[in-house]
């Protein structure tokens, strides 16, 4: 989908992470459709043939935000999956992570979800499909470290009895609608978006655990 990323050094791969960071925000801004190249060479601050060198084309670069999203999402949320510790507490600092990343990182979630309604649509070549699988296998391991906390909790009857495979959707849904209803404050603090992290992180726990009395955070 796009020229293998000519980086190999931390400068290499701090100016690849300026660009998808440029493009990300001129995709939310116009949409994958009304962004040129042109827009993100702008505001990335850089000629097009510098875009050029390490990513092809408009889609190459759309898909390689994709990418990054899904990354940044499995950072954030794999060191609290995967510790030691009750279900509960674990739930709550995926989704508490989750969500600042949300906040913090808007711009990429936001086009991750374009490209969702990009392969809903039905709108894609047989190029595009390959790499939306890709991303969307992603998708899935981010989703799978949900589901085992999930069955955890239910094992050890933290939580009440779910069927993990429905009962993980609804979840993500809540979590990853905070791109869509998020919109940063004039003069919004770190702890002002900790906050809303921990208000939305609390009301996707309770909604699991077997006795809603008992704290989670």
């Amino acid at each position: 989908m796009g020229r293998k990323r000519q980086v190999g050094t931390p400068e290499g791969e701090t100016k690849v992470n300026g660009i998808l960071d440029a493009a990300a925000a001129v995709f939310m801004k116009l949409g994958f459709a009304a962004a040129s190249l042109d827009d993100i060479s702008d505001s990335y601050g850089a000629t097009k043939g510098i875009i050029y060198y390490h990513f092809r084309s408009k889609t190459a670069l759309f898909f390689a935000v994709q990418r990054r999203a899904m990354e940044l999402t499995r950072a954030a949320i794999e060191p609290a999956a995967t510790a030691q510790g009750p279900a509960a507490r674990r739930l709550y600092d995926m989704a508490f992570a989750h969500t600042l990343l949300m906040m913090e990182h808007l711009d990429y979630l936001r086009v991750a979800g374009q490209g969702l309604e990009m392969q809903l649509s039905g709108r894609t070549t047989s190029e595009e499909r390959t790499e939306l699988k890709r991303i969307i296998t992603m998708r899935d391991a981010n989703e799978r470290l949900y589901s085992t906390v999930l069955e955890d909790g239910a094992a050890s009857g933290e939580f009440r009895q779910i069927d993990v495979r429905i009962a993980v959707k609804p979840l993500l849904g809540a979590l990853n609608w905070t791109s869509r209803w998020y919109q940063p404050r004039k003069g919004e603090t770190r702890p002002d978006r900790e906050a809303i992290a921990a208000e939305v992180a609390r009301y996707a726990v309770r909604g699991l655990i077997r006795d809603e009395s008992r704290k989670v955070a």
